[in-house]
């Protein structure tokens, strides 16, 4: 594998000296056949409304819904393996529980990645995190992301390691379609959708449903999915915005496989724990009110009610546990937008407030050694925070910003002793970014983020009581980098950064605790993505370098656990003519410690690649598809843990090769 790696940095090196680079006049006055490959001029997560990439310090991407119809992805976790800074692994062995981890936290990733639809959090107040399978990727208009702690300041909570805003579709122009599939493990997806506008009022309704037996024993699942936006503008100042989404679904558990267990001849494909299973049920519904005035300035909220019930049964050795929670959240936060000159200089003053109310009700079974334990709680987390955030224009190609956040959190817990807990931390950050040629610009941040502990670290189910011990973990966040137009149709970008965490939450292995780590955490890195656009080609690649090392403490000078140092990402579309496509990836994901191993007294997981392939062929409004994934057919495992009596190593298996027919209509 290490030639794999070797050859792949090549090719990412040297794929953009494949052609001239020519000066920005050649290149205008050259007639492509293709759109170049530009960098997205808007995005929503920076300042909560839209920006220009351009005035952002820190490193930002945008998946566009072309790029999402022209790769090999299946779900949204499958459409961020190719970005730079995002490590994906299916922690379930089922492609239904997936963690997507930026900037290298690792096993703690779920509660340091803010990840949003259309600007509402969607992270739990759990350990649960977040569950990608509420939005179906036919459902995404665009992605965005934004990396490093500097949405904390406007987003609060969980944003250490970057912020993913999902954007759905909303309705334009009047379409409609259906798109059915289906595959390896008896795979069937089928999806409908109508969006348009009447008048003011705009629509977007889309339903989905997806049953798969899966790779492994005990890894069927069986979903239900249904969405929509609607939109009304009442008159040229006033619009209000309604949104819902509903998801159902049934898992199989298929769990890990022992390092014996595999040594012994069992299967890849089979389980040891057939009767777990995972049951979800998920709505929200939520209203946007938008009002504008002066000239350009805006007052909108966000008013959000979520519903989530959950039924989980899992084993182990000795026992079993069947838990059934609820949890209900609702979110208001309003927020004023104004974009007025200062001694004759633009600038941009954003002011808001949050409030988040989560309550979750538990019911759990527990059966060790024969001995039933029967548990009821009830668990809240009440939340706010203010802030406020300023953009500042010297000059038309200088942007300086900067911003200060202060939030607060009370947990209480019904039985307990005692029974609440309170939380405060003050944030802030500040940037530069400057336009120096056409579209390419340099930058540099400094935020200070953090992470408060999750209901399920800070209260103990065995003992009823809370950690008075375990602290909120904080981290200084050291950005610098370029974005650099070459030409119209060569793009670079490279961001350094430092991230370094004190007080770290994570599970002590030895101790079967939550614990804030004795030491501090230090992460360094670079992320490298590249583009280029030929005559009827385009090509994207991405390296990403992270060293992440515990400084001091009882771990002193050990690797984080479950972060990979190298990451390699390549992805090009070939327009064949006469309505064929063929888009083809491939991901290389260098060698890591098993999760839990912060001791690094295990070996390293191996490092593995990826390729995978899809061919589209276009006629009128029918379009047939064919996806190819794991061509290699490689035996790997994206995740694997130490666990068990005594402590060995766990995998779970990923996919072989596996493949997937499609059939759609427009209209």
């Amino acid at each position: 594998m290490k030639r794999n790696f070797l050859a792949l940095l090549i090719i990412l090196g040297l794929f953009v000296l494949s052609e001239p680079v020519r000066s920005a006049e050649d290149e205008d006055s050259k007639s492509d056949k293709t759109d170049p490959v530009t960098m997205q001029e808007v995005i929503v997560t920076a300042t909560r409304y839209e920006e220009k990439v351009s005035f952002i310090p820190t490193n930002v991407s945008v998946i566009t819904d072309t790029d999402i119809a022209n790769s090999t992805a299946r779900d949204i976790p499958d459409i961020l393996r190719t970005q730079a800074g995002i490590h994906v692994s299916d922690i379930a062995g089922n492609r239904r529980t997936y963690r997507v981890d930026l900037r290298g936290f690792g096993e703690t990733a779920q509660s340091n990645t803010l990840v949003l639809v259309d600007g509402r959090r969607i992270n739990q107040a759990d350990l649960s995190g977040t569950d990608w399978a509420l939005i179906p990727l036919d459902r995404v208009k665009r992605i965005e992301i934004l990396w490093g702690g500097r949405g904390s300041v406007l987003y609060g909570d969980n944003a250490s390691g970057g912020v993913i805003n999902i954007i759905t579709k909303e309705g334009d122009q009047f379409q409609t379609g259906a798109n059915v599939s289906g595959g390896s493990y008896d795979t069937f997806k089928g999806n409908a959708y109508v969006s348009g506008s009447q008048g003011n009022l705009s629509y977007a309704v889309s339903g989905s449903y997806l049953t798969s037996d899966g790779y492994r024993d005990n890894s069927d699942t069986e979903a239900k999915d249904l969405g929509a936006n609607l939109g009304y503008f009442f008159n040229d100042r006033f619009k209000l915005t309604l949104s819902g989404g509903y998801h159902k679904d049934d898992t199989g558990m298929p769990g890990a496989l022992t390092e014996s267990e595999l040594e012994s001849g069992i299967s890849r494909k089979d389980t040891t724990s057939p009767d777990d299973f995972s049951d979800i049920e998920d709505y929200y519904v939520k209203v946007k009110p938008e009002i504008f005035f002066l000239e350009d300035s805006l007052f909108q909220m966000d008013l959000s009610f979520r519903k989530r019930e959950s039924l989980f049964f899992f084993s182990f050795t000795g026992g079993t546990f069947e838990g059934d929670t609820k949890i209900d959240t609702v979110a208001v936060s309003p927020q004023i937008i104004l974009k007025e000159k200062i001694f004759g200089y633009a600038n941009r003053l954003t002011v808001g407030f949050d409030f988040t109310n989560a309550e979750e009700d538990i019911f759990n079974i527990s059966i060790f050694q024969g001995v039933p334990t029967i548990g009821r709680f009830t668990l809240k987390k009440e939340n706010y925070g203010y802030y406020i955030h300023d953009e500042f224009f010297p000059l038309d190609s200088l942007a300086v910003s900067g911003g200060y956040r202060h939030d607060r959190v009370e947990f209480k817990f019904d039985p307990s002793t005692p029974d609440k807990k309170t939380f405060d931390e003050d944030l802030y950050t500040a940037g530069i970014s400057y336009n120096f040629y056409g579209n390419s610009h340099l930058y540099a941040s400094f935020s200070r983020s953090f992470r408060y502990p999750v209901i399920d670290e800070l209260f103990s189910f065995f003992r009823n009581t809370i950690d008075t011990d375990l602290a909120p973990q904080t981290s200084d966040d050291f950005e610098l980098g370029i974005r650099h137009h070459f030409t119209k149709s060569l793009y670079a970008k490279v961001n350094v950064f430092r991230i370094d965490t004190e007080d770290e939450i994570f599970f002590n292995p030895t101790s079967f605790l939550n614990e804030n780590l004795d030491g501090e955490t230090r992460r360094d890195g670079i992320e490298i993505s590249l583009g280029k656009t030929f005559e009827n080609i385009t090509i994207k690649g991405s390296y990403t370098f992270i060293d992440a090392e515990i400084r001091g403490g009882q771990f002193s000078g050990n690797e984080v656990p479950n972060v990979p140092e190298h990451k390699i990402a390549l992805d090009s579309v070939f327009f064949l003519g006469r309505g064929f496509t063929l888009a083809a990836n491939g991901t290389y994901v260098g060698e890591k410690r098993f999760e839990s191993d912060f001791s690094n007294s295990f070996s390293y997981q191996d490092d593995y690649f990826l390729l995978n392939a899809k061919i589209k062929y276009n006629w009128k409004k029918w379009e047939l598809s064919l996806d190819l994934n794991n061509l290699l057919d490689q035996e790997y495992s994206e995740y694997g843990v130490l666990g068990g009596f005594p402590t060995q190593k766990a995998f779970f298996p990923s996919p072989g090769i596996n493949f997937l027919f499609g059939l759609s209509v427009s209209y």
